[in-house]
């Protein structure tokens, strides 16, 4: 049955977290709406992730850290369609809540920022000993393959800020996404980019979701057309990739479709926490079933080793165990 409520197009009601970052998306999407004829209005929140910045994400440990209070307000219709970083938005979707839309991606790869003083160019001239923060066990994991000599801190914060922990020299080097860094226009901070398949982001890394009502024909066909169609087809196998392998932010899994060889491919990593295991493999990117791809793609992550891995994982953090294959 569609929503009781008229949506009046005049103007529609958005969702979005309350920083910086997260303003600069919503308002993507507003203008996208306003490019349409259609006005709209920010509604900010503040969600737990926000909130508890002096603990680790690994430790808060709940999903949705940064979109469960958004997602209450839309299904309480408090507003009318909500704006996440697709990064964000656990696998497993609330129940009446879908993504109607995804913006054309922004650069998903990670990016390296590193303090002048240093004098490095790259993750393999920082010397032995530097600090570099990240609040990500995916990071941390594929820090420590490659460089097992450096310390990773802890690093939690809104991007301005953990550019300001750079600066000061409170870590050495700091591991970001791009495209946060290129929304808000401090792209010239990056020293270099980690580049893909060496170096695999999160799941939908760069990505905006747009989410609405299950039951919300209205707001279904307004938003519709704002979705980028292969974007849409590359992040949904990557995120099939980390719904097969129950992954969230407590288990170190990067996954990314890029342009192998001119055919689109599915490229995924697993890892332990200390990066000294980590299990790689991709396959070629089926267009028509890109939950397909996924989906086989962490089958075989599982039968090369990473059945086991998974079960180590949630033994360290005492998560659910992994469904049986």
């Amino acid at each position: 049955m569609p929503s009781k409520r008229e949506i009046d197009p005049a103007v529609v009601r958005i969702g979005t977290r309350a920083s910086e970052l997260a303003l600069r998306q919503a308002r993507l999407v507003e203008s996208a709406l306003l490019a349409r004829g259609i006005a709209a209005e920010l509604i900010t929140f503040k969600t737990v992730g926000d909130k508890k910045l002096d603990q680790p994400l690994t430790e808060i440990g709940a999903k949705g850290l940064f979109t469960h209070e958004i997602e209450v307000a839309l299904a309480k219709n408090k507003i009318d369609c909500a704006v996440h970083s697709l990064k964000d938005l656990p696998t497993d979707s609330v129940e009446g809540l879908e993504i109607v839309a995804q913006l054309e991606r922004e650069d998903p790869r990670d990016a390296l920022v590193v303090n002048r003083q240093t004098g490095a160019e790259n993750l393999d001239d920082l010397p032995a000993g530097s600090r570099v923060g990240t609040s990500s066990l995916r990071r941390r994991a594929q820090l420590l393959a490659r460089r097992p000599d450096l310390e990773v801190a802890e690093l939690r914060g809104n991007v301005p800020t953990r550019l300001k922990k750079v600066e000061n020299g409170s870590v050495h080097a700091a591991i970001l996404a791009a495209a946060g860094l290129i929304r808000l226009e401090v792209q010239r901070r990056i020293t270099v980019f980690l580049e893909a398949p060496e170096w695999l982001p999160a799941a939908g890394q760069g990505a905006i979701a747009i989410q609405i009502r299950s039951d919300d024909i209205k707001m279904r066909e307004l938003l519709r057309p704002l979705d980028h169609a292969p974007t849409s087809i590359a992040t949904r196998a990557e995120r099939a990739f980390l719904a097969a392998l129950d992954g969230g932010c407590q288990v170190p899994i990067g996954a990314l479709v890029s342009d192998g060889g001119g055919r689109p491919t599915l490229y995924g990593m697993l890892a332990d926490l200390s990066g000294r295991h980590i299990v790689r493999g991709s396959r070629v990117l089926d267009l028509s079933a890109p939950e397909s791809t996924g989906e086989a793609l962490a089958a075989e992550i599982r039968s090369r080793g990473g059945s086991s891995l998974l079960v180590e994982l949630r033994q360290l953090s005492k998560l659910p165990a992994p469904q049986p294959e």
